[in-house]
């Protein structure tokens, strides 16, 4: 078992939320600018990055084991969203490549590929969105103190 970090890590806890919220914010706005909504694939960041932003400000607001967990899922589907979204973005840069220049193979295909029309590795930010929000989660006290239960605050009083 791990012992919890020490309750003196609130600071660089508020910190790494407010990191992620000012990513999330940046990415949206990105998003935005570039349309990026033609089809159903390209609203999954979109999506996601809202629930950041309403999860992490209940969670600066008031963070409770619940929004905890659900952020920790959250800032997981991101990761894994953005890896998603750099292969995407990186198939559909071959494709087209390749409709242009069908004898492109080997290395000169990866490298037109990842300086193709669809930033190759852009949603690389989401994944390490979510990383951050993982670092954010990761021991956090709420998760790794037991809860207290009230019931048991008077065991023992007789009445």
């Amino acid at each position: 078992m791990h012992a919890p970090l020490p309750t003196g890590d609130a600071p660089l806890r508020r910190l790494l939320l407010l990191l992620v919220l000012f990513g999330a914010v940046g990415l949206v706005a990105e998003l935005l600018l570039l349309e990026h909504w033609d089809d159903p694939w390209q609203w999954t960041p979109l999506v996601l990055l809202g629930l950041v932003l309403a999860l992490g400000g209940l969670l600066a607001r008031r963070p409770t084991r619940g929004l905890l967990r659900a952020f920790r899922a959250l800032m997981g589907a991101c990761l894994i969203a953005g890896v998603l979204g750099v292969y995407l973005h990186y198939r559909g840069n071959v494709e087209f490549e390749l409709e242009r220049e069908p004898t492109l193979a080997g290395v000169a295909l990866l490298w037109e590929a990842v300086r193709g029309a669809t930033p190759a590795l852009a949603p690389g930010a989401l994944a390490q969105l979510g990383l951050l929000g993982l670092l954010y989660a990761h021991r956090h006290p709420l998760l790794t103190d037991p809860p207290r239960d009230p019931s048991l605050d008077h065991a023992g009083e007789s009445a």
